[in-house]
């Protein structure tokens, strides 16, 4: 049985396999989502029917670990039933916590099921303890989970100013976006993020070979074009790259955001110290392989830092396999870095 340390380690869950290699390698919880538009990676081939997620929860519950259910897209006036059924479904299976986005979602959240738990998902975009603390006066928010565009001494300001628990990203894709405010995707496809789940909706995407190289499209916008042996990445627009200006001036780079992920395994003291109380990594669309190895990890690294202190160093070991399944193979500590802040 995982006994829970002063940080948890929440682990990503697209499907069953992904959520059993979580909890063998160490993660306190896991976060998944229904086979629907409720959750913010609805893509084919992902997430929980009925009969998986019963034995998800079975599996995790006799080894220690928590299920969190994330309905975290906004539900619209005409489907809005579909929300609610979905968190009574989480309650019936007995799931230890909801990550929710939408307020309306909260408020019958807490009066259909006043003992369920409630997180604040990251697609809420509250950036600031004023916000969280009106999410726990309202609805009883016990968790936020922080949109990664914080630096790390606005994060402590936050955790010093509230009484809910937080929640950090710590490794995994980057979104330049305040998360819950991206509208990129549904410009591009008509499909919404935020409502409809899925940034860069599956229907929407092309790769096709060229003789200029694999060419990514978004609903037959040209994202990217890869030379032969590149890593070809799923198209989304903010890590395309494009063409920037005109005739001799013009340049073809990442205008928006460059390929890498997020890696605070260096911040693991100071998240300790400032009080965090759990930290996510990022992935649910990623194989069990990848969660396998990223759990494990960062269980070893949390367990070192909780026993180390202020001496903890990362492992050059752990920093060179995480790259190894990093976007762009490299890493970046984000907004954290921003020591001007």
């Amino acid at each position: 049985m995982n006994a829970t340390p002063s940080i948890e380690l929440v682990c990503p869950a697209g499907g069953l396999p992904a959520l059993k290699a979580a909890v063998d390698n160490g993660a306190n919880c896991v976060y998944a989502g229904f086979k629907d538009d409720t959750n913010a990676r609805n893509f084919t081939g992902l997430n929980f029917d009925e009969a998986s997620l019963k034995q998800g929860i079975r599996y995790a519950h006799e080894r220690g670990a928590k299920v969190l259910i994330a309905l975290n897209t906004y539900p619209q006036s005409d489907n809005w039933s579909r929300w609610t059924a979905a968190v009574d479904r989480a309650v019936d299976y007995g799931v230890d916590a909801i990550i929710l986005a939408d307020l309306g979602l909260m408020d019958y959240a807490r009066r259909a099921h006043p003992d369920l738990r409630l997180h604040l998902s990251v697609q809420g975009s509250a950036t600031n303890y004023e916000a969280i603390n009106f999410y726990r006066e309202r609805f009883g928010i016990q968790r936020a989970v922080l949109p990664r565009v914080l630096s790390l001494a606005q994060v402590e300001q936050v955790v010093k100013h509230t009484p809910v628990e937080i929640e950090v990203f710590g490794f995994g894709g980057l979104c330049v976006m305040v998360e819950g405010r991206c509208a990129l995707s549904a410009y591009a496809t008509g499909t919404s993020p935020n409502c409809q789940g899925a940034c860069s909706p599956g229907k929407a995407v092309r790769w096709e070979q060229t003789p200029q190289g694999m060419e990514t499209r978004l609903n037959g916008i040209l994202i990217d074009r890869f030379d032969e042996g590149e890593r070809a990445g799923y198209p989304t627009i903010c890590k395309g790259r494009f063409e920037v200006g005109e005739g001799e001036a013009s340049d073809t780079y990442y205008a928006i955001e460059e390929p890498a992920s997020l890696n605070t395994l260096g911040l693991l003291p100071d998240l300790a110290r400032m009080g965090i109380r759990a930290i996510k990594i990022e992935g649910r669309q990623r194989s069990p392989a990848y969660v396998a190895q990223v759990t494990k990890i960062w269980r070893d690294a949390i367990d070192a830092c909780l026993r180390d202190g202020e001496r903890f160093s990362p492992k050059a070991a752990w920093m060179a396999e995480l790259n190894k399944v990093s976007e762009g193979q490299s890493h970046t500590l984000g907004a954290y870095n921003r020591p001007w802040k």
